[in-house]
């Protein structure tokens, strides 16, 4: 039986960045807030299914973290501390959403691609985004978190499950699942390009850490 045990140093790394945010230091907060925009917004997206709100999920979980930053004892990653905080943000929002009767659309998102100077390449590219889109939104939501969590976003079965307080044979089991429905939808030769949908980058994140900075004030 394998253990996974979080390297030494990069937990003192998550301590370290932890402490000089406490103490205010803005760098720290722009380095946390830069570095975990992509995986807290493709989780926070993969439970409401809409773009603008899975911003709006992200920051309110950035500033409920900055709040109790005192908190963080180091005993899982910084980031799998912050993810937490944002499912449950999400999954709060999702809970009240549904008190109220109501059939929304989800929304696609329209990723920027690489740029090229092939035509057809550039289309062929956008039609199979789509398709992945369409398919993860289609999930079930217990099996469309493990399969952002796991496939998109690239942590591992126990990250996962750590993130989502259930077994690792529970993660195998759902994104075993998650996989044979999104076959249904998807042609095998589109796999490559996973890793390609729900991107963090640019001006999304830039925007993103600028408008968490100046939640806390830190702003230049």
């Amino acid at each position: 039986m394998s253990v996974v045990v979080t390297a030494p140093s990069a937990m003192s790394g998550d301590m370290q960045l932890a402490r000089r945010a406490l103490a205010r230091d803005g760098d720290a907060f722009r380095t946390i807030v830069k570095t975990y925009n992509q995986r807290l917004y493709r989780l926070a997206r993969s439970v409401v299914r809409n773009d603008s709100e899975a911003e709006d999920v992200v920051q309110e979980a950035y500033v409920r973290a900055f709040a109790h930053l005192g908190s963080f004892r180091g005993d899982a990653s910084l980031g799998t501390w912050l993810s937490r905080i944002v499912l449950n943000e999400a999954l709060g929002r999702l809970r009240k959403k549904r008190r109220v009767p109501e059939n929304p659309q989800a929304e696609i998102i329209q990723f920027p691609l690489t740029p090229s100077d092939d035509p057809e390449r550039t289309m062929a590219q956008r039609q199979i985004l789509k398709l992945v889109e369409q398919a993860t939104d289609s999930l079930p939501d217990v099996y469309r978190m493990v399969f952002v969590a796991r496939v998109i976003e690239g942590l591992s079965i126990e990250e996962t499950a750590d993130l989502l307080g259930v077994r690792p044979e529970t993660i195998k089991t759902r994104l075993h699942r998650a996989r044979l429905l999104v076959r249904k939808a998807l042609d095998d030769q589109i796999g490559p390009v996973l890793l390609d949908a729900f991107p963090f980058a640019g001006r999304r994140c830039e925007r993103m850490t600028d408008a968490v900075m100046r939640r806390l004030g830190l702003q230049a």
